[in-house]
């Protein structure tokens, strides 16, 4: 009898990957095999992405390529889910027959059975989503086998106007302490080495109830698991990022000394059109803390809001200039339907905000190559994630994976994907590094 097999395509952020995980994990216990090849996937399940307009557009593009398979391969259900499945469910299925099951968020539980019920009656079921839940499950990992991301809260009650996340994904809620923990220790044995903890905004966490962020306590109980080599954190917000965090990433030796603070903009009123917590003066504040502790920092920006003059422009990039962030990603804004920003009067010509994005970006390209010269002659601690021959790749506490740069060095003995190892550096580029291997750790 051929092998029952799942394949499962994955787009948008790194929680949508947590998503997709969960799906492999709980399809595998119900006797299906994940496979990497969609020509030999009996089910093919594309977990879609709605944030912005070329993310639902790649969304769109990847299931009809998908779909594609029923004639070229084994394919006999072409299943569609995420944030795009929730957000546009009945204009999915009006535009693309070809999908024969769609399923919104959290619905993972529900999956083995519907597509059991798909499979057999043919039909087009929709499940809806309950954005309350918290579906717990052992994943399949499809990152590099040293690395996973641990998501630790899900929805987003934040409310800024240019997002739609509260609108797919419902408000935010903190998953339970132990079932991280839990899960962080089951990787450590698994021989998972750098664990990053994710959700849309990490430190809302422990903040249901009232009260100030609970992700300090959990970082440190997290670097204290066995076998937890390095820990990662991302997405914190500037007013709930306090010396509690920042000593922790500081002072705990397998802590990554990183800060990912998504600003998005210094003018108040622009922040405040926004309706982003918090100001400029706490941007500043948390700013100086974390450079006081020597964090590497990283930001992302927003340019062209509505309304955004060429003064408020202006002053993003003093702040820039000033900030001299290690690591930036930078975006033109995109009005998103249902987002209260989109309605906003003002709205910047494309042009404009491309011309803005070019100049802001432009500026961090050479702040950045001047923080990578600054590392010539230095010696790294280096995450090793590939090997060809003498030639290898990795990334040190400074570079997340996917989203910042990576060190090529040589080397003169052998070294396995997945070991740390100490390298020189001795080239810099705007955004990657190059160095040897040396032989004594640093």
């Amino acid at each position: 009898m051929q092998a029952r097999t799942l394949g499962v395509i994955s787009l948008g952020c790194n929680k949508n990957r947590v998503d997709s995980e969960l799906a492999l994990g709980v399809m595998k216990e119900h006797g299906w095999t994940p496979t990497s090849d969609p020509a030999q996937a009996q089910v093919i399940l594309v977990n879609t992405c709605g944030f912005i307009g070329p993310a639902k557009e790649e969304s769109i593009n990847t299931i009809l390529e998908m779909a594609a398979y029923k004639e070229t391969g084994r394919c006999e259900l072409l299943a569609v889910t995420g944030c795009l499945a929730q957000r546009y469910a009945e204009d999915l299925l009006r535009e693309i027959p070809e999908i024969d099951l769609l399923l919104g968020v959290n619905q993972y539980d529900h999956l083995p059975e519907a597509v059991e019920t798909a499979l057999r009656e043919r039909g087009r079921p929709v499940l809806q989503a309950d954005p309350e839940t918290f579906f717990e499950h052992e994943r399949v990992l499809t990152t590099p086998a040293w690395t996973a991301y641990i998501r630790i809260g899900e929805g987003c009650s934040n409310r800024c106007t240019f997002c739609a996340i509260p609108l797919i994904r419902g408000p935010y809620r903190s998953r339970d302490r132990e079932a991280i923990l839990s899960e962080v220790r089951g990787f450590a044995r698994q021989g998972v080495r750098e664990h990053i903890l994710v959700a849309q905004d990490t430190t809302r966490w422990g903040t249901d109830h009232g009260g100030h962020s609970q992700l300090p306590g959990l970082v440190r109980d997290c670097a204290a698991i066995e076998g937890v080599d390095w820990l990662r954190v991302l997405y914190c917000y500037p007013d709930e990022t306090d010396e509690r965090l920042l000593d922790a990433m500081a002072e705990l030796p397998n802590v990554c000394p990183y800060l990912d603070l998504p600003v998005q903009h210094i003018s108040d009123p622009i922040l405040r059109r926004m309706r982003r917590r918090g100001d400029s003066g706490d941007i500043r504040r948390c700013l100086r803390l974390a450079r006081e502790r020597g964090l590497t920092l990283r930001t992302s920006l927003i340019v062209g809001f509505p309304g955004e003059t060429e003064e408020q422009f202006r002053e993003l990039i003093d702040f820039v200039e000033e900030a001299q962030f290690d690591r930036m990603g930078a975006f033109a804004y995109s009005a998103e339907e249902g987002t209260p920003a989109a309605r906003l009067p003002d709205q910047i010509p494309e042009e404009v905000k491309q011309e803005r994005l070019d100049r802001l970006m432009r500026l961090q390209a050479s702040i950045s190559r001047k923080k990578n010269q600054a590392l010539v002659g230095s010696t790294l601690k280096v995450l090793v994630t590939d090997v060809s021959g003498s030639r290898a790749l990795g990334r040190s506490e400074r570079e997340a994976p996917e989203s910042d740069g990576e060190i090529r060095f040589s080397c003169g003995r052998p070294v396995a994907p997945g070991s740390f190892v100490p390298v020189r550096i001795t080239q810099a580029g705007t955004y990657d590094l190059s160095g040897v291997l040396e032989e004594v750790a640093p």
